[in-house]
């Protein structure tokens, strides 16, 4: 089950809250929604690929059974 995230196909939201920024990935195909928050002064691209690594994080946690044989 563990496919590798289609980067082209993430869907960004970049929502801004005094000083910082709250940024969204979704992968489209599993539906899986992740959030970070950031300094808008690290640019668009870092908080993209801050945004791209957790979702890749958790989609890869997410296919691994617990070890108490449990899916997370």
């Amino acid at each position: 089950m563990n496919q590798p995230v289609d980067d082209d196909r993430i869907i960004y939201e970049f929502y801004t809250v005094g000083t910082y920024v709250k940024v969204s990935a979704i992968d489209p195909r599993t539906l899986v929604e992740v959030s970070i928050v950031g300094d808008p002064k690290r640019g668009e691209t870092a908080l993209r690929q801050a945004a791209l690594q957790k979702l890749r994080y958790v989609l890869a946690k997410r296919d691994k059974p617990d070890p108490r044989g449990r899916l997370v």
